[in-house]
């Protein structure tokens, strides 16, 4: 079995999860998630909707995170493994600065999220590099903010988002060119909605540095991996219109 086929297994089990229904265990967390999110003090929500914000117009229209050069001559499987290397990498930064935040006590912890947000921003800019796609280009910072929401949304959401991001490459062109249109509202609210719990418990004494290092360290691999997934998704449906059509042109 090629690499490429290994992955092309793992990518459609990936495709299939998720596309499933809520279950009702899922249906069920997620109300006693809203339940929980009416008792957090409203400075809670204030900060994370307010990082969110300030994120998502670093991303759209600032520098902050654009360092990386787009990779364009290697293999995929090079890719991959070195993708891997910097999820490891980014996953042990943010354990390490969730049991700091988490050590600090409330306030500590509400710094924690706009620090978080840094750390997954930085990571996806370089998975992107990584995988041979330039971020200078708007359109593929809307596709980093898409991964993003489909890693932390409701099952309902997740699966709204995954259609919009099945075929990017073809549906790209067709973005609204104002960036203002970006729904950053849902997307603050399907995050606040995914974290609050376990940023709750960071808050909590005694415990607050080991949830906080776990948390972080969980939220990370979770984007990572989702990021992976939904390039591994661009690559096929890239190579699928090769071989329909031999006149156009990918990475390597």
């Amino acid at each position: 079995m090629t690499y490429e086929q290994k992955i092309s297994s793992e990518l459609d089990f990936w495709k299939f999860k998720t596309l499933q229904n809520p279950s009702l265990l899922s249906k069920v967390t997620d109300g006693v998630q809203k339940k929980i999110n009416s008792f957090i003090p409203d400075k809670v929500h204030q900060a994370i909707t307010a990082a969110i914000k300030q994120m998502v117009k670093a991303v759209l229209f600032g520098s902050t995170f654009t360092t990386s050069k787009p990779i364009t001559d290697l293999t995929l499987m090079h890719r991959e493994a070195l993708v891997k290397q910097k999820i490891e990498n980014y996953k042990k930064t943010g354990a390490a600065e969730g049991g700091i935040t988490g050590a600090g006590g409330f306030l500590m912890s509400l710094a924690d999220f706009p620090l978080l947000l840094g750390i997954k921003m930085k990571m996806l800019f370089d998975i992107a590099a990584v995988y041979g796609y330039d971020v200078k280009d708007y359109r593929e910072r809307l596709f980093i903010l898409h991964i993003f929401q489909l890693a932390f949304s409701s099952k309902k959401e997740s699966k709204n988002v995954f259609i919009k991001m099945q075929d990017w490459d073809n549906q790209a062109h067709k973005l609204p060119t104002n960036i203002d249109e970006f729904d950053w509202l849902t997307f603050q609210q399907q995050y606040r909605d995914y974290i609050d719990l376990a940023k709750l418990a960071q808050m909590l004494p005694f415990v607050g540095a080991a949830v906080g290092a776990i948390a972080n360290y969980k939220l990370i691999e979770k984007l990572g991996k989702t990021a992976m997934m939904s390039y591994r998704m661009r690559h096929f449906n890239v190579q699928y219109a090769i071989n329909s059509n031999p006149t156009v042109k990918t990475l390597s």
